[in-house]
């Protein structure tokens, strides 16, 4: 099993809450909140097997994206209830919309 560096200190509640922010901004204006939800909820279960394996995949990651963002949110799926977090965030965020349009 793959762990975060070691000594490595866990996310602050406030820093897991920009970055879910982030996260759910950039889903929604990708328009792929429907899915993103659907997608979130049926993988749940699997959230620490995806933090584990984007540390595995990180050397590659650093091409893309910054490899402290990319630890970060490593960290953030290791907890299913972040995940629970930013499907909530995304719901608000779609109803948020929906209810300023109509």
């Amino acid at each position: 099993m793959v762990m975060a560096e070691p000594g490595a200190p866990e996310l602050s509640s406030e820093r897991r809450d920009r970055l879910i922010e982030d996260l759910a901004r950039r889903i929604e204006s990708l328009g792929l909140t429907a899915p993103a939800v659907l997608m979130l909820e049926a993988h749940k279960p699997l959230s620490f097997l995806g933090s584990q394996a984007i540390l595995i995949a990180q050397p590659l990651l650093s091409l893309i994206i910054d490899p402290v963002k990319s630890t970060e949110y490593a960290s953030l799926l290791e907890d299913r209830g972040n995940v629970e977090l930013l499907i909530r965030r995304l719901e608000q965020r779609e109803n948020d919309r929906a209810g300023s349009s109509a």
